[in-house]
Parts: C-alpha cells; structure tokens; sequence
C-alpha cells in the first residue's frame, strides 16, 4: 500500500514552509506535497511572445504549480510596523495565534524569505510624516489608509527564490509528486485517509477511472485560493464544517506612474479602504504595482481573470493595482463562488474569451471604449490581449456603482486617480472558499485532516500563508 506520513495538498506558500520548518525541526516523518501544476523551474507564461493568453493546457502556468499563483504575481511580502497593535492585512492567522505570536511568526518567515534571497529592503519605513498626511487626507473622504511595510520580491526574483526552496525540500527528502490532481479525499467514520489522485492532463475528465489512492496519517490542505472552488466541493461531499464567506469582485485599475508617485514612493503600496454610498459596501485597493504590468490567468473551466505583475528589473510608466468590493451571500442565496463565477463567464464572453478593458471616462460618458479610441488613450495599456469592451455589462450595477464612487473619492487623495483617461480592466475577482471551521490547532471537523493558507480562508498574501505552513509544522511537530 503506498503509505505516508503527512500528504500536504499544494505546493503553495503554506505547503512549502511547512515543508521547509518540519526539516528545520529535524522531522523524520515521510512526507508527500502533491501540486496539479509543474516544477517552477517549468512555469512560464507564453503571452508574452504570442501577444494573447493561449490558455494553457493541461492547466494555467500561472495559478498552477510550486509556489502557487503568488509567486507569479508580484511577490509581495506585507509585514508589520512596530507600534501596530492589530494586523491589519493577512487573514484570520492573528485571530488564532494573537498580535505578538503572529509578529513573532512574521520576523521568523521573513528572515526565511531573507536566506534564499529576497531583496533586504524594505518598502515603507522612510516617509512616516508623508504618509500621515495623506492619511488625514483620506480620512477627510471617509477612507482608511493603512501603511504597511512591504519586502519586494519581484516577479522574475521571486521565481529563483522558490527555485531554491524546490531544491531545498527535495534534497532534504520531502517527496514532491507534479502534474497530480487530487481528485477526492478518502475519509472514513469522519476520519481522513488519504487521497485519490488521477494525472492533471484529465483534471476536465470527470469520467477518468484508473485512479490511485495515496494513505495518510495526516493530511494538510494548502490549496491556495485557485483550490477554492475545490475545497467548498470537498466541504460538502464529506460534510467538512464550513461558513459563508465572502468573494471580492472588482476591476484591475491602471494609470499613469506620475499619478502614484507620492503614494509609490512613500509605501510601495498603499491599503486604501472605503464604503462608499449608497451601499457602504467595503471596497478596497490591493496589489499595487508600481511601473508593472496588467495580467491574466486562467482558473477551471478556462475562466480568465486579471492580475498584476511587477518586475525589479523590468518595468512600465503606469501603476496597477485591484480595486475590489467585498460581496456577502446569506440567505436564501448563500454561494458567494458560484456568484463570482457568473461574473467572470459573463465577462469573459462579452471579450471573446479574453480580459475586457475600458476608459474610465467612457464609463462616465455612458458608452463602450473602442479599439481606436484605445489607441489613441494617453494611458498606453499593458496587457496587449485585452479587449476594448464595456465591462458595465458584466459587473452588475451595485459593484459598479461601488467602484465608480470610490475611484472618485479616492481622486480627491490621489489627484488624477480619476483621470478620464485610466483603464479598467475585468475581471478581477478574488475566489475565498466557503471558510473552513479550524480549531486552534488548524485541524477541522474531519480528524487528521488540517487546513492552512488561503484557500480555505485562514490568510491571504504569501506572507501570512507562510506564516500559517510554519506554525502547523511545529504543532504537527509535537504530535
């Protein structure tokens, strides 16, 4: 019987450090990480010579394999400030381990981080009165601003760090299984298993027959967010304790560097969160780029998405970044996925398949954008594959209504935030599973079964999903 120790679903953020820390702890346990996507020595996305997302097969290079979707971005690491006595960005990690332990867990990863190469800068700590009075600024429009410091991996730097991670685990013997899908969790009486795989190349079979089943000890998802839709699928079939939770749909916005400068010079990113009338929904900026590049990904079903990217050596003349608006489903309606999944399709068919974008200023205007109306745009767009469209179609009225009236808010902070001229790209939405109840231990209702990173609504960042990887290693450690 093929038989181990622990089975770590995932080669993101969380499965990797918890990987990484049981070595650090001298575990002598056998260990297997099994990821869907490749080596990320193999990961690369062709848009960049073909002009158009080609929407890879068997899965996206970008949201699949070691070192997840995160580290195809831009590689931000959010860390702390030393009087913040809340983390304000991150997740729920805090909730469990409180403010000073999860302070603690941050220093420990980051110096990890630090040892296989991330940049010793640290973005934010120079400019506190700056930052201040852009604050108070934004208070004046009923917007929060929290300044956290960020560590810049940077897209391509990024990908060499994970490489060493890779090779790190691998040659300190953890078991890395690619291109494997797990297709089920083997539970019986309410206790975890094992799993049941089938190669990634029939990850769209729902036919496929010649499965292999893998037993555990344990079992730890760290899915990531692109896992989902997976995760709430296995909730229900094995009645996984779970509760609603949120999807953040939005739009990725860019505009020209020059408007930014302040805000990219002073934080690199900035946290700007509103509730703007009349719905005072929580809208929000996230993954700010400064001089990046605009995205795409692909999630199941071919699904295309916007992200942003931002290289330390290569760079644009606009900033990006993702202003999202937080939906709640309750009743009678309570799938707050298959909600954002509707979004997206519709989108995406109003595009061809392909990411839409539009000026700002045709939205106001009540018209579609053009293809020669984007030609002729000051602000020159930075994913080549978009589609001039009307996203208005696609994003429902209540989050557009959001985003239009936090984007002028934001203006008054921002001068040229609301530049006639500036982009809006759809979608952009950010998939959270139903969350998973975890109890202090990260363990759920199933025994052995454990839960940890993004996917299943513990954290959200590479920061804190690694913080989450490390601290289960020592708990399972001490089992």
């Amino acid at each position: 019987m093929n038989k181990y120790d622990l089975i770590i679903i995932g080669a993101g953020p969380s499965g990797i450090f918890m990987a990484y820390e049981l070595i650090k702890l001298g575990n002598k346990k056998k260990v297997l990480i099994i990821e869907q996507g490749k080596k990320v020595e193999e990961r690369f996305c062709p848009i960049e010579k073909t002009g158009k997302c080609i929407k890879c097969k068997p899965l996206c290079h970008i949201t699949n394999g070691f070192s997840g979707a995160g580290a195809f971005s831009d590689g931000k690491l959010s860390l702390y400030n030393e009087d913040d006595t809340e983390i304000h960005v991150g997740g729920n990690l805090h909730e469990y381990l409180g403010i000073e332990e999860t302070k603690k867990l941050i220093d420990y990863t980051d110096k990890i981080y630090l040892d296989f190469g991330a940049d010793p800068k640290i973005e934010g700590l120079e400019y506190k009165d700056e930052v201040k009075k852009i604050k108070e600024k934004a208070a004046k429009e009923n917007i929060v601003l929290y300044d956290v410091p960020i560590r810049h991996l940077g897209t391509e730097k990024a990908h060499e760090l994970y490489a060493k991670l890779e090779k790190y685990l691998i040659d300190n013997g953890i078991e890395l299984r690619f291109s494997t899908v797990v297709a089920d969790l083997i539970v019986t009486n309410n206790v975890i298993k094992g799993v049941r795989t089938k190669p990634a190349k029939y990850v769209e079979d729902e036919e496929f027959v010649d499965f292999e089943d893998i037993y555990a000890d344990t079992v730890v998802i760290g899915v990531g967010r692109k896992g989902a839709k997976w995760l709430s699928d296995m909730c229900s079939r094995h009645h996984i304790e779970s509760k609603a939770g949120i999807v953040d749909i939005g739009v990725r916005y860019e505009l020209p560097d020059k408007y930014m400068a302040d805000v990219n010079k002073y934080m690199y990113e900035a946290k700007f969160i509103g509730r703007p009338a009349p719905y005072f929904d929580k809208v929000r900026t996230f993954c700010q780029n400064p001089s990046g590049f605009v995205s795409s990904e692909v999630y199941d079903k071919n699904i295309t998405l916007a992200n942003g990217h931002s290289y330390k050596d290569r760079k644009s003349t606009n900033t990006n970044l993702a202003l999202l608006c937080s939906h709640r489903f309750s009743y009678p309606f309570n799938q707050p996925i298959k909600y954002g999944r509707n979004v997206a399709e519709n989108s995406n068919q109003l595009g061809n398949g392909n990411i839409l974008v539009q000026r700002l200023g045709d939205i106001f205007n009540g018209k579609r954008t053009w293809e020669k109306e984007l030609q002729e745009n000051s602000v020159v767009p930075t994913l080549k594959a978009a589609v001039a469209g009307d996203i208005t179609y696609a994003l429902g009225y209540r989050t557009m209504t959001n985003i239009l009236e936090f984007i002028k808010a934001l203006d008054k902070v921002v001068p040229g935030f609301a530049h006639p001229d500036n982009l809006l790209y759809s979608p952009e939405i950010k998939f959270y599973s139903n969350q998973v109840v975890i109890d202090n231990n990260f363990e759920t209702s199933i025994k052995n079964l454990y839960s940890i990173g993004d996917g299943g609504g513990l954290t959200r960042g590479l920061m804190m999903a690694s913080c989450s990887g490390v601290h289960l290693a020592r708990i399972y450690n001490e089992k």
